[in-house]
């Protein structure tokens, strides 16, 4: 399986890259793992409704400019649909057994996802009804994606 994660904005916090890195050794015996930056849209601290639709787009072209046609997408959103770690695992199962077997998982900038994102998502998840930041989602996403790996195969993982 080949596992993408799509994220919007550079990775600088130096903990966040060696949490990553630690999940992503770890998930190497179990799958391919990428992780694709796309740059974030310079826009000031107050804007209108209107400018922030501008910027959601802008970065959504960036990020729909890396996926291919035969990723199954999953957005993190908000209003995604929440699941257990075990429902989680099963989904990835779910994949792998009806031949998707590239799964691109797709983290917005600090508005969120554009409209056209969101169309493109095969499906949406959400691990919380709390806003983390982006650049933490990553760490987060990594670790359950790994857990899934353990969950599946049967292994031990600290609850």
């Amino acid at each position: 399986m080949n596992i993408y994660i799509i994220a919007v904005g550079k990775l600088k916090e130096k903990y966040l890259k060696q949490g990553i890195e630690e999940y992503m050794k770890r998930l190497s015996t179990y799958a391919k793992m990428d992780i694709v930056e796309v740059a974030d849209e310079k826009a000031p601290e107050q804007l209108s409704e209107q400018q922030m639709e501008l910027v959601k787009k802008k970065e959504g072209e960036r990020i729909l400019a890396k996926v291919t046609d035969d990723m199954h997408v999953i957005a993190l959103a908000i209003e995604g649909k929440m699941m257990s770690s075990e429902e989680f695992a099963q989904t990835l199962d779910r994949l792998a057994t009806y031949g998707k077997s590239k799964i691109a998982f797709v983290i917005g900038g600090s508005l969120g996802l554009s409209d056209d994102v969101m169309k493109r998502a095969n499906e949406s998840l959400s691990f919380s009804k709390m806003t983390f930041p982006h650049q933490l989602m990553r760490l987060i996403l990594t670790e359950q994606i790994y857990r899934a790996f353990r969950i599946n195969r049967g292994e031990p993982y600290h609850k």
